[in-house]
């Protein structure tokens, strides 16, 4: 039992090390290829009027544009406030859309604010609250919005509204802050060079771009982590599969010798032998995967902030690479075993007066 477990646990630390590569692809993959899926993001110096988005669809290798309108705020419900911004979205766009973490579109209401999940959570408000908001530019002005819908993400704490219902809050006109944008890869550079000279243009962030500044980021806090981790787990996998059968080995050597005197071959007393070893290793897989799973779920858990909320995502990948391990482990333990079988002493048991 304490061979099997701990076999299994070397099963799950492998799934745990190998659980944050799968994680942060479907984190990656979800927020800049499902969620957003402009190719860059035209911020403007200040709130301009609607025309500017008809300019900038007229730009040299523009394919679509969406203006949005975003103003940052301070959403208050009772002692509890957050800073955070309000994005104003078109409700027919296709370059930005509302997704929870599990794929599903949602609708923009027309009235009333969005939050996301975390966003929700800190300020402890459910659908149908009212948060008291207070715009950090312009005029300063205050008011009053209800909650008309709670999405589940996986990055940040933001609120959204239909742009036009965020204008009317505002009390201006079609007023945009920038534009997503669908761009001809063959015209980019042309595009972000002219977008570089233009004084009203405060920003542009480029998909790309941003997708390897996160994995950078990402990568500096868990890459490290997840390598030295993973080495662990394959040095805790194959000790505990060898040590499992040098144990048997040492146990059994005067049994594995009487058999030898008796007539078996090597391969029938290695059968003997190893195949109780094999039997705890195929035993041992599938708990490994159930507690690694386990553990992955604690982890997420555990490392939830503003900034980011890692997904419980393991793929088959992972699963296989563990089981390839520990499978390794054995068959080269086995390979060993069956090597010192040669040298059993079998004189020794003939002398034995049992």
């Amino acid at each position: 039992m304490l061979s099997a477990f701990g076999i299994a646990m070397s099963v799950a630390i492998l799934v745990m090390g190998r659980f944050t590569f799968d994680s942060i692809d479907y984190m990656i993959d979800y927020q800049f290829r499902t969620v957003q899926r402009d190719d860059a993001a035209v911020v403007f110096a200040g709130p301009r009027p609607a025309r500017a988005r008809f300019e900038l669809a007229h730009l040299p290798g523009v394919v679509r544009s969406e203006p949005y309108r975003a103003v940052p705020v301070r959403l208050r419900v009772g002692h509890l406030a957050k800073q955070t911004a309000i994005t104003g979205l078109d409700p027919a766009g296709e370059l930005r859309q509302l997704i929870d973490r599990d794929g599903r579109v949602q609708s923009l209401p027309p009235k009333g604010i969005v939050l996301n999940k975390t966003l929700a959570d800190l300020l402890a408000v459910r659908e149908g609250d009212m948060l008291a908001v207070e715009v950090q530019e312009g005029s300063r002005m205050r008011g009053s919005l209800p909650v008309t819908l709670i999405v589940d993400e996986l990055i940040g704490t933001t609120a959204y509204m239909d742009s036009r219902a965020l204008n009317r809050f505002l009390g201006e006109g079609r007023t945009i802050s920038g534009a997503y944008l669908s761009v001809d890869p063959l015209r980019a550079a042309e595009l972000y060079s002219t977008l570089k000279e233009t004084p009203a243009v405060a920003g542009v962030a480029v998909r790309e771009a941003v997708i390897k500044g996160f994995e950078d980021t990402i990568a500096e806090s868990t890459n490290a982590t997840t390598f030295t981790l993973t080495i662990f787990a394959c040095v805790i996998a194959c000790g505990m599969v060898y040590n499992g059968a040098r144990i048997a080995l040492a146990e059994r050597n005067r049994e594995m010798a009487s058999l030898r005197v008796l007539g078996f071959t090597e391969r029938e007393i290695s059968v003997v032998l190893l195949g109780e070893q094999a039997i705890i290793t195929l035993f041992s897989i599938p708990i490994g995967f159930l507690i690694g799973w386990a553990l992955c779920y604690l982890a997420v858990d555990a490392t939830a902030q503003e900034l980011f909320r890692m997904p419980l995502v393991i793929t088959g990948k992972t699963y296989a690479f563990a089981f390839l391990v520990v499978t390794a482990a054995a068959v080269a333990s086995a390979y060993i075993v069956h090597r010192k079988l040669r040298y059993l002493d079998l004189v020794g048991v003939l002398k034995t007066q049992e």
